[in-house]
């Protein structure tokens, strides 16, 4: 389904060039929606918020770099809580749905929109649906308290399970109506949020009142609309460890070779941000940079003279770098997973046997090599301090966002601002 194909996208325009990609609302095709004071007003845990509710006119600047002459440029709205809601608390139904591959904070994003719904709202109906898109119609639901979830986020993964695939629009809204759901809030990557484009427009064409909200969630950090997605610092930190062992292990042999093999599909900075940070790494291999293996420049006169200067080197290669390297019959074609990802080989397998072929057959040198892969190692963990600081800001707004009637956005931090961005042109299109 094409981004907006049911709906326009909301464009306000101002002075010196600027443009709003404006974030759909509910009253945009059900008028005459009744308003009700933002409960924070009166709940004394949050009086100080009474000073910073969001004015309707605040913006964020996509890009906060301009020339002098340049025009001001794409904005998109201001996150955080408005002095009106158009949601009644005691009529709100919500729900939370997780999809795709896990990420450090999952459970800390779940826990604190349900923690937020209640605790700054007083809404006390949250379900979580079991098992990614379909668990709306194929299994059961879960009651969501903040006692039931007051310790998620200490364990990694999903409390809710999540899957890839299973996405059927109509059955998913007719559950949402079935159910008298009236805030869904959906976390997951591209395709997830392709989904949730999908289900906010039939939501639109039935014109019900019922608020969808994507929470953006993709451990390689490959969104450039935001600053950066949730679970990204663990990860990195956690690949550390995997570092540090091929660091060891290489230095504690004659001509050790370390080889680790870290996430990144399309994008390598898990596999970049790792490599500084360690500062044990040699050589960092990325998808977005080729390299040749042979040759004068190639990988394997690097090592080479690495091993002659050093005696042990440590390699980093991100999952998706060298594809085009691999030969025809490892290639998958087009065999892709259930979200439509494309199903990559293991390069990092791969090249080990390559840079132990060369050097054996080649060079005849001896070189003692160890690979390690901990891909779902880094993914699998609790988020750590960072992370669950930003996983609790973007559900609260994503919450604060929901219950000021705003539909069809996803929640993000943009220049250090966490923002709405619009599902049906801007994060869409960039996700692609």
């Amino acid at each position: 389904m094409e981004p907006g194909s049911n709906s326009q996208m909301k464009l306000v325009t101002g002075d010196a060039g600027y443009l709003l990609e404006d974030v759909p609302h509910l009253t945009d095709y059900i008028p005459d929606i009744p308003t009700y004071p933002n409960p924070l007003r009166f709940n004394p845990a949050y009086s100080v918020v009474k000073q910073y509710f969001v004015d309707m006119d605040d913006t964020v600047a996509q890009k906060i770099v301009v020339h002098k002459d340049s025009p001001r440029g794409i904005h998109f709205r201001r996150a955080g809580p408005r002095q009106k809601v158009y949601f009644n608390s005691d009529e709100v139904h919500a729900c939370i749905v997780t999809c795709g591959g896990l990420c450090p904070g999952l459970n800390t994003v779940i826990r604190e929109l349900v923690c937020g719904l209640s605790y700054m709202y007083g809404v006390n109906k949250v379900l979580g649906i079991d098992g990614g898109y379909r668990g709306f119609y194929a299994k059961n639901t879960v009651t969501l308290t903040p006692k039931v979830v007051n310790d998620i986020h200490k364990r990694g993964g999903t409390s809710l399970g999540t899957s890839r695939g299973g996405f059927d629009t109509s059955k998913i809204v007719d559950s949402i109506q079935d159910r008298g759901i009236n805030q869904v809030y959906i976390i997951g990557g591209d395709g997830t949020q392709k989904g949730a484009t999908a289900i906010y427009e039939e939501i639109r064409q039935r014109g019900l009142k019922v608020a969808v909200v994507g929470i953006p969630k993709t451990i390689d950090n490959d969104i450039p609309v935001i600053d950066k997605s949730f679970g990204f610092d663990t990860a990195v930190e956690e690949a550390q460890r995997a570092i540090n062992a091929a660091h060891v292990e290489a230095e504690s042999t004659e001509n050790g070779v370390g080889v680790v093999k870290l996430m990144g599909r399309h994008c390598g900075f898990i596999a970049m941000y790792a490599t500084l940070a360690s500062r044990d790494v040699d050589c960092c291999l990325i998808p977005e940079s080729p390299f040749y293996l042979e040759g004068e420049g190639g990988l394997f006169e690097f090592i080479e003279k690495r091993l002659k200067e050093n005696g042990h080197m440590v390699i980093v290669i991100a999952e998706g770098a060298g594809q085009e390297l691999l030969s025809e019959r490892m290639q998958s074609g087009d065999q892709k997973d259930e979200s439509g990802n494309k199903l990559l080989p293991d390069v990092g397998l791969w090249i080990s046997h390559r840079i132990k072929d060369h050097f054996a057959n080649q060079r005849k040198m001896l070189l003692t090599l160890k690979y390690i892969d901990p891909t779902y190692m880094i993914r699998a963990i609790p988020g750590n301090a960072s992370d669950n600081v930003y996983c609790t800001l973007l559900a609260q707004s994503a919450v604060h966002g929901a219950m000021a009637g705003y539909t069809g956005f996803t929640s993000g931090l943009v220049n250090g601002r966490h923002t709405y961005i619009p599902f049906n042109v801007s994060f869409y299109q960039i996700l692609l």
